[in-house]
């Protein structure tokens, strides 16, 4: 079972989706705080959830509000970037960059 967790963990980094900041998560794992990765990564997911919730609601109103919609995708980017989530992160910025120039196309 571990090893088949290893493996399945080391075909995230290879396919890009978490990158050496949820090494450093692990790293911060200890006898004192053993389920430190777990807390987080469960905490991720939930803010995750509003946060998509909310882009999804402004973007269902049909007139686009691109600052709201920058500041949702501004802390989606920050958790992302903390729990190591690379290619979470670098759709943010896309999507970031499309807000910033208006395109709602993007």
């Amino acid at each position: 079972m571990q090893r088949q967790v290893a493996l399945i963990k080391q075909s995230l980094f290879d396919q890009g989706y978490l990158d050496e900041q949820f090494v450093e998560l692990e790293e911060l794992q200890d006898d004192a705080n053993p389920n430190f990765v777990e807390e987080v990564s469960t905490l991720y997911f939930k803010d995750s959830a509003r946060l998509i919730n909310s882009i999804d609601q402004a973007l269902k109103r049909g007139s686009f509000d691109f600052n709201r919609l920058d500041s949702y995708m501004h802390q989606f980017k920050g958790s992302s970037t903390s729990i190591g989530a690379s290619k979470v992160k670098t759709e943010c910025t896309m999507f970031r960059e499309y807000c910033r120039v208006g395109n709602a196309e993007g």
